[in-house]
């Protein structure tokens, strides 16, 4: 919006070419990083009173941690000032032409809509368990899906026409389209190397990337602060890999795909940063308000639908490890306790609890200490991802 502005203005008044540095891409990443966190941080008591006032309480799993009772009605549903924050930052600052704006903040939205939900039913029913998982996942895959067959084409093409066009392409084709290299799944550490998908191996991908990044941050949200900081930083390095993907000049000599458009999502990226920081602020132990599902599921799908289009999927997978492995840990629990259920007629478990940082807390150590150290591997992860700009 600002960028827009300051070129009619500049196209009025040639003379002020002190306007000019809204072209920039890093000055607007930037002020958007700060927009982000100052807005945060001025609103957020107000959010927070507000939230309490309401009485929108955080319920605590009569079967979770004991030391986690004290939590209980503590304000949640603080993901709201997460997503206005880079709602707010993101259309002022970015160039509201460009169409993976849009893609990843309805995605955002539509995410954090489907969180809203959950937790309003958790506070208003007071029923811990809140939006059943085939509701959840019915909506979340809707919105998915949708998001996957729009990228399969628009990262193809370099405009909203001939994405149209190629859409038509591939009906009028019987469904069998060949994609350009770009849309392969590429692999880390290899120049020039991606795996041809197609357009069904693509949107089946994309799904997966975005769901399942959704709800593993979700799953990861269970200690103060534990998600915050690392969606904060996988959100940062995604944003470096989006700087990369738009340029010509960068991606060629790095041997990236040239994804016309991308750069803009550093924009979107540094917002999110942002927000988060300031989110932390509040979020820091002891929490005075928890991002609830309405900030998890809508920031982890972000996370998803921005390597989608920068076409690190891989890279994703290993930044965010921390919320791979949590995720992980749910589905292994669960599985081999249904699995000594049925065979020895007593369910047994692989951890002491799941999520896995609640298995360190049953072993000892205390929740500053799981948190810090989990925000650790994840900066260290994080550099392993970046290394592959480079390392190919």
């Amino acid at each position: 919006m600002l960028m827009t502005l300051a070129q009619s203005l500049q196209s009025v008044f040639p003379e002020w070419g002190f306007l000019r540095v809204f072209q920039y891409l890093t000055f607007r990443a930037v002020m958007a990083a700060m927009t982000a966190l100052l807005l945060g941080l001025v609103a957020g008591p107000a959010v927070i009173r507000r939230l309490a006032a309401l009485k929108i309480g955080q319920p605590i799993r009569g079967y979770g941690m004991e030391s986690h009772l004290s939590k209980s009605g503590t304000p949640t549903m603080g993901g709201v000032l997460i997503l206005i924050c880079i709602a707010v930052s993101t259309l002022l600052w970015v160039e509201l032409s460009n169409r993976f704006v849009w893609i990843v903040l309805l995605v955002t939205l539509g995410f954090g809509a489907i969180g809203w939900v959950d937790d309003w039913r958790k506070v208003v029913r007071k029923d811990p368990e809140g939006m059943r998982s085939r509701e959840k996942y019915l909506w979340q895959s809707l919105i998915g899906l949708v998001a996957a067959l729009y990228l399969v084409f628009s990262i193809s093409e370099n405009s909203n026409m001939r994405v149209f066009e190629l859409f038509l392409r591939w009906v009028q084709s019987g469904f069998d389209l060949n994609l350009p290299p770009k849309a392969g799944l590429m692999l880390p550490f290899f120049k020039e190397v991606s795996y041809p998908l197609g357009v069904l191996g693509f949107v089946v991908l994309t799904y997966l990337v975005i769901v399942g990044s959704s709800n593993a941050v979700n799953l990861t949200d269970g200690l103060d602060g534990l998600a915050i900081m690392p969606v904060v930083m996988v959100g940062s390095a995604l944003g470096v890999f989006a700087y990369v993907a738009g340029s010509a000049v960068f991606s060629k000599y790095l041997f990236f795909p040239h994804i016309t458009g991308a750069g803009e999502l550093l924009v979107f990226c540094a917002a999110m940063a942002g927000a988060g920081l300031a989110f932390l602020w509040f979020n820091t132990h002891p929490a005075q308000v928890f991002m609830g599902d309405v900030g998890a599921l809508a920031l982890g799908a972000a996370l998803g639908t921005i390597a989608v289009i920068v076409r690190q999927e891989v890279v994703l997978a290993i930044m965010g490890g921390i919320f791979v492995v949590e995720a992980l840990s749910v589905m292994m629990q669960v599985t081999y306790f249904k699995y000594s259920k049925k065979k020895y007629g007593q369910g047994r478990r692989i951890l002491k609890m799941a999520p896995l940082h609640h298995h360190f807390e049953k072993s000892g150590w205390k929740e500053s200490q799981v948190v810090v150290r989990f925000w650790i591997i994840t900066m260290l992860l994080c550099l392993v991802g970046l290394s592959t700009l480079k390392l190919r």
